[in-house]
């Protein structure tokens, strides 16, 4: 009888350190760490499209080809200390890229490779009037990419952290870079001194 009785005396202090979840609109800004996050990638990644889409290269290309440039984005390497997953960014990038309706977009090197397995399969197995051609793909003309580099100058428990993305826009005839564009956050992050 006494353990049943430590146990339930017990119960409530479980269950007061356990988490609590609140589910949030998406676009709520809610920095908790001070770290990159989900708003600072569609930030920058909205802001440095719409930069590079008013670049010179833009209407050079129109004037001289009369259709619009079709983009693919590359690799965006992460330089900071931060695990931070560029798939977000890079994702926010190609939307804010394929909503703007100045560009064509194919797909990136992991998709093509997808779509070839399953272009193959069908010359295997589907019908020849559903079957979908070998060499018709659309070659892009222009490769994003980028870096994402941080500094974080901290001392005891306030920290400023400076994130600097830089993209550059490839024409991948000529290797010529076409726009070369650079976005930059700094967070000041004051932790508090009570830890668990």
């Amino acid at each position: 009888m006494k353990k049943y009785f430590i146990a339930l005396l017990a119960m409530p202090l479980l269950f007061a350190c356990a988490p609590s979840v609140k589910r949030v609109e998406t676009n709520l800004v809610k920095d908790v760490s001070g770290g990159w996050n989900d708003t600072d990638a569609q930030m920058v990644a909205q802001e440095m499209i719409t930069d590079c889409l008013q670049g010179g290269w833009y209407n050079r290309f129109l004037t001289r080809n009369g259709k619009e440039p079709t983009v693919i984005v590359g690799t965006v390497t992460n330089n900071t200390m931060e695990h931070i997953n560029t798939g977000v960014f890079i994702e926010s990038m190609q939307r804010a890229l394929i909503n703007s309706a100045k560009v064509d977009f194919v797909a990136s090197a992991d998709e093509r490779g997808e779509i070839r397995t399953e272009r193959l399969e069908q010359d295997e197995f589907a019908s020849e009037a559903t079957r979908k051609a070998f060499g018709q793909e659309i070659g892009a003309d222009y490769m994003l990419s980028g870096v994402l580099n941080s500094v974080v100058d901290q001392s005891g428990s306030k920290a400023v952290v400076f994130y600097q993305v830089n993209l550059k826009l490839i024409d991948i005839e000529t290797n010529q870079i076409v726009w070369n564009g650079q976005k930059q956050i700094k967070k000041y992050v004051k932790r508090s001194k009570v830890t668990w």
